[in-house]
């Protein structure tokens, strides 16, 4: 197989990315397909759709062979589950699966149809294998048992920033950044509330701590050349 797309994110390191597809859909992206895909006649009628299905490689994994059982980090990262019923990005062979929501098909002269979309949960510069459309009367189960992941659904931080910290970010930036704060990019078994956290937003370096349920950032600052991650 080779990618057909790559996706273009404000996240230029695994921290900090949402541990699941639409939990923020105020982040913004966009799919631009490689040069052998750029046929406009082949996105014809996705525009129809309102949300889409990602299958992707997690390109940044180094791994060599694969475990059977894994620790998912919102269990504390000390209880294990076998590997095909979690999400994890350590399993054997290593794609990804996202329901991202379409928010337009846009021709470009120089990249052909670019696909405009909310809620993606992937690295900058990820490898996209194919792309498919979320059909609701197939796709979705109400009834569906949510297993060990129903503990953690609702888990959410307060997020509290200064306002002229708000202020340095692009127009938009902040919704998108407060959301992805708001689901606490710490590993689970990180508890120091003295601890100043740092990720990489948007062109940013963001410095947060987090104590008593309350994420509160302390910096928010150009990222300088170099380090982009």
């Amino acid at each position: 197989m080779r990618p057909v797309a790559r996706i273009e994110s404000d996240f230029a390191e695994k921290f900090g990315i949402p541990r699941q597809s639409g939990l923020v859909d105020a982040l913004c992206a966009r799919v631009v397909f490689e040069p052998a895909y750029r046929d406009r006649s082949a996105v014809r009628g996705l525009e129809q759709f309102s949300h889409i299905w990602l299958l992707w490689q997690f390109s940044e994994v180094r791994q060599t062979g694969w475990s059977p059982t894994v620790r998912p980090p919102r269990l504390g990262g000390n209880t294990r589950v076998g590997v095909f019923a979690t999400r994890s990005p350590y399993r054997p062979n290593p794609i990804g699966l996202s329901c991202v929501r379409l928010e337009r098909v846009e021709q470009d002269e120089a990249l052909g149809p670019v696909l405009w979309v909310r809620g993606a949960d992937l690295l900058d510069g990820t490898p996209i294998y194919d792309i498919k459309p979320y059909i609701p009367f197939a796709d979705c189960r109400p009834d569906a048992s949510e297993g060990y992941t129903a503990q953690t659904r609702g888990y959410r931080l307060e997020v509290r920033c200064p306002e002229g910290l708000r202020a340095d970010l692009p127009a938009g930036k902040w919704e998108a950044l407060a959301g992805v704060l708001s689901g606490d990019p710490r590993p689970s078994y990180q508890e120091d509330p003295e601890r100043v956290y740092g990720m990489k937003f948007a062109g940013y370096e963001v410095g947060f701590t987090v104590a008593d349920s309350v994420l509160t950032v302390c910096r928010i600052r150009p990222v300088r050349p170099g380090q982009e991650g």
